[in-house]
C-alpha cells in the first residue's frame, strides 16, 4: 500500500526522541528524562549508531553494549538482515523475489521470509475481513498511471483494478507461492519494513544485544537509551511535521504510523496511497494513523486496517487487536487509546 511517488519524505510522521546527547538528529531528537530519583538499569558503556539507506528511504540503527566489537558486529548483521527482506520484498528491484512472483503469477521455493510475511499479511486480511489485503497494487498502478496524466482514474478504471485484487486469490505455502486470478499483483510496502524491524530485534536478542533502537522505517526498541532514559517517539502532526502532537515510550514495544501525505495523488489528501480494498478508494476522514505494538510488523499492518475502520470505529478496531493507537483525523482533531492517552 505504500509506493513512492509524490510524497512526503517517509516516515518523517515519527520522530526520534533517543537521548544519545545534544542535537543529533535520527531525525529529530530531544532526550526523554527519567523521573528524578528513579533507579536506572546498569547501562552499557558502549554506544554505537550506523545511518543507511533502505526501502527507499533513511533508516538507522543504534546499538548500546559494553563490548565494541559485538556492537559492530550487531550492526553488520542488522543491515544484511534488512538486505535480505528487502532482496525478497521490493517492488523497486526487478529481481527481487516479489518481483518475480508479480511477473510470472507464481514462485517455486520461496525464502522463509516470504512464506513467513505473506502468512501473517493474509491472517490479518482474514481477520480484518479484507481491510489489510496485499493484491491491492493493480489499484497502485492505476493511480499512478493517471497521475502521470496529471488526472485520477475513471470510476471504470477503478473497477477494472479491483477485478485483479483479492486475498482470498492469494496461495502461501511453503514451497509454492501463487495467484489463482490473471492480472494480480502483491505489494509489500505496507508491512515489510515492520518486518524487517522485527527481524533484526530477533537478531539482536539472540545475540544478547540488551540496548537498542531499530529504525527500518517502523521502529522497535530493547532496553532504554543511553543515561537509562527511555526510547521515546515523537508522533508529529500530519500536516506539519515541525509539530509534534504526542511523545510516547516505547518500553520494549513496536510502533509504526501512516499518513496520507506520504503519498497522495491530489493535493487536497483525499487519494492517497492507502487504500480500502472494498471500495477502491482511500478512507474518507483519516489523516495519520500510529499503532503500538507486540510486532512492528502487525503494527505497520494495523494502521491500514484502522484507516479503513475510521474514525467511528478505530478506537473499538483497537482493543479488538489488543493494540493502541493514536489518529488524526482529516480536520486536525485526535483521538487515542487509553495507553496513548497520558
Amino acid at each position: 500500500m505504500n509506493t513512492p511517488s509524490t510524497h512526503l519524505g517517509r516516515r518523517q510522521i515519527l520522530r526520534a526522541c533517543i537521548g544519545l546527547g545534544a542535537g543529533l538528529l535520527v531525525p529529530s531528537l530531544h532526550a526523554g528524562r527519567a523521573p528524578q530519583g528513579e533507579n536506572l538499569p546498569t547501562q552499557p558503556r558502549h554506544w554505537q549508531t550506523r545511518p543507511l539507506l533502505g526501502f527507499g528511504t533513511n533508516l538507522a540503527l543504534t546499538v548500546g553494549t559494553d563490548d565494541p566489537r559485538l556492537a559492530e558486529q550487531a550492526l553488520d548483521m542488522a543491515v544484511a538482515d534488512i538486505r535480505l527482506v528487502e532482496a525478497q520484498m521490493s517492488l523497486f528491484n526487478p529481481a527481487s523475489a516479489l518481483s518475480q512472483l508479480n511477473r510470472q503469477g507464481e514462485l517455486r521455493q520461496p525464502h522463509p521470509l516470504l512464506v513467513q510475511v505473506l502468512t501473517l499479511a493474509q491472517k490479518v486480511a482474514r481477520r480484518s475481513h479484507g481491510a489489510f489485503d496485499v493484491t491491492v497494487q493493480p489499484l497502485w498502478r492505476v493511480y499512478e498511471q493517471a497521475q502521470q496524466q496529471n488526472r485520477l482514474p475513471t470510476a471504470d478504471e477503478v473497477t477494472a483494478a479491483q477485478a485483479h485484487t483479492g486475498w482470498q486469490a492469494l496461495r502461501v505455502q511453503p514451497d509454492v507461492i501463487r495467484f489463482t486470478r490473471p492480472h494480480m499483483a502483491v505489494t509489500l510496502n505496507g508491512i515489510a519494513q515492520g518486518f524487517a524491524a522485527d527481524v533484526v530485534k530477533a537478531r539482536w536478542q539472540a545475540m544478547g544485544i540488551q540496548h537498542g533502537l531499530i529504525n527500518t522505517g517502523e521502529w522497535s526498541a530493547l532496553g532504554s537509551a543511553q543515561g537509562g532514559e527511555p526510547w521515546h517517539l515523537g508522533i508529529a502532526d500530519p500536516r506539519d511535521v515541525a509539530k509534534l502532537i504526542r511523545a510516547i515510550a516505547l518500553s520494549g514495544k513496536c510502533v509504526a504510523t501512516s499518513a496520507d501525505n506520504q503519498t497522495f495523488f491530489s493535493p487536497d489528501f483525499k487519494h492517497h496511497h492507502i487504500f480500502d480494498p472494498h471500495t477502491g478508494y482511500s478512507p474518507a476522514d483519516v489523516a495519520s494513523v500510529t499503532v503500538l505494538a507486540d510486532s512492528a510488523a502487525l503494527a505497520d499492518a494495523l494502521t491500514k486496517v484502522i484507516f479503513v475502520a475510521g474514525k467511528a470505529h478505530a478506537l473499538q478496531a483497537a482493543k479488538a487487536w489488543g493494540v493502541d493507537v493514536l489518529l488524526v483525523d482529516k480536520a486536525g482533531q485526535w483521538l487515542a487509546s487509553p495507553g496513548l492517552r497520558a
